[in-house]
C-alpha cells in the first residue's frame, strides 16, 4: 500500500498529523484511543488494502501537537472533520477505538454529511468517574521518563500488547525516550469523554457496527443498553480480547471490520 504522511493546521493553530493510504473510496478514517497513536492501527490499515485509509493522530497524541490548549470533544471532532474535508470527495466510514470511538460517534452525529457508516470498538456514550480520570492521569504521571532504552521502558511498563505499543511508540530525544503524549492533557481529554452523550448517540442514523471484547472495560448491562438505543446498531463480540482488541485479537477484529466495510 502506498502511503503519504501529511500535516494540517486547524483553526486554533494545532497541527494534526495523519497518514493517507491510497485506494478506492469511500475512505476508512481510523481514530485511535487515549494515549495511543495511529501507529497502533497500521496493521488494520494494511488489512483494508485496496481501500483508501486515513490514520489520524488526534490532538495531543502521536506526531500531532503535544499540548493543545483545547482538549474539548468539539475540538477533536472538528480536527477529524477538517482532515476528511481535505482528503476525500465523498462521505467516509469512520472507525474508532475507545476515546477514538467516542470521537467517531460525535462526528457521525454532528457531521452526518461526512459519515456514511460508523464502527465503534470498545466505545460507548461516555462514562467514568472523576476518580477514574484522575487515577489515569496519575498513572501516566508516574512513568519514570525519560527511559534510557526501550528494554528499560518494557521492564517498567510491562509486556502486554498495549504496553508493547506504548514502548514502540516512544519518541527518541537527546535525553532519552519519552511518550508521545502529556499526562495532564490525557487527563483533561478523558474527563471530557466522561460526559454522557446520549442525545448524539440517539441521533445517529447511519449503519453502525459496535464491537466489544469479552474482557473489555464495559459491563454487559452497559453494552446492552448502549446497543439497544442505537438506531441502526449491530453488535459483534470478540473472544479472548481486551479493551485493546485491535492489538490482542487482531485477526478477529479485522475479519468483522472487513465484512462491515465491504458491505458499505
Amino acid at each position: 500500500m502506498v502511503s503519504t504522511r501529511k500535516q494540517l493546521i486547524v483553526d486554533d493553530g494545532v497541527m494534526i498529523s495523519y497518514t493517507v493510504f491510497e485506494g478506492a473510496e469511500p475512505a476508512a478514517v481510523i481514530l485511535h484511543g487515549l494515549a495511543g497513536s495511529s501507529r497502533e492501527f497500521l496493521p488494520t490499515a494494511r488489512a483494508l488494502a485496496g481501500r483508501s485509509v486515513i490514520l489520524i493522530d488526534q490532538r495531543g497524541h502521536g506526531e500531532s501537537t503535544r499540548r493543545p490548549m483545547d482538549t474539548s470533544r468539539a475540538a477533536y471532532v472538528t480536527d477529524a472533520a477538517r482532515v476528511i474535508e481535505a482528503e476525500t470527495s465523498e462521505p467516509v466510514i469512520v472507525i474508532g477505538q475507545s476515546m477514538g470511538a467516542h470521537t467517531a460517534m460525535l462526528l457521525a452525529a454532528g457531521r452526518p454529511d461526512l459519515v456514511r457508516a460508523l464502527v465503534m470498538l470498545e466505545g460507548n456514550q461516555g462514562s467514568g468517574t472523576a476518580d477514574d480520570h484522575r487515577a489515569l492521569g496519575d498513572f501516566f504521571r508516574s512513568w519514570n521518563v525519560p527511559f534510557a532504552s526501550r528494554s528499560e521502558a518494557a521492564v517498567e511498563l510491562g509486556d502486554g500488547p498495549l504496553e508493547r505499543a506504548w514502548v514502540e511508540d516512544l519518541e527518541e530525544t537527546a535525553d532519552g525516550l519519552i511518550p508521545r503524549f502529556d499526562a495532564d492533557v490525557m487527563q483533561t481529554t478523558i474527563e471530557a469523554v466522561g460526559e454522557p452523550r446520549w442525545r448524539e448517540w440517539d441521533s445517529i442514523a447511519v449503519p453502525t457496527l459496535v464491537v466489544y471484547a469479552d474482557a473489555g472495560m464495559f459491563t454487559e448491562d452497559q453494552k446492552a443498553v448502549f446497543v439497544c438505543r442505537g438506531r441502526r446498531a449491530r453488535r459483534v463480540d470478540l473472544s479472548g480480547a481486551s479493551h485493546d482488541a485491535h492489538l490482542d485479537a487482531h485477526e478477529q477484529w479485522v475479519e468483522v471490520l472487513r465484512a462491515f466495510v465491504d458491505a458499505q
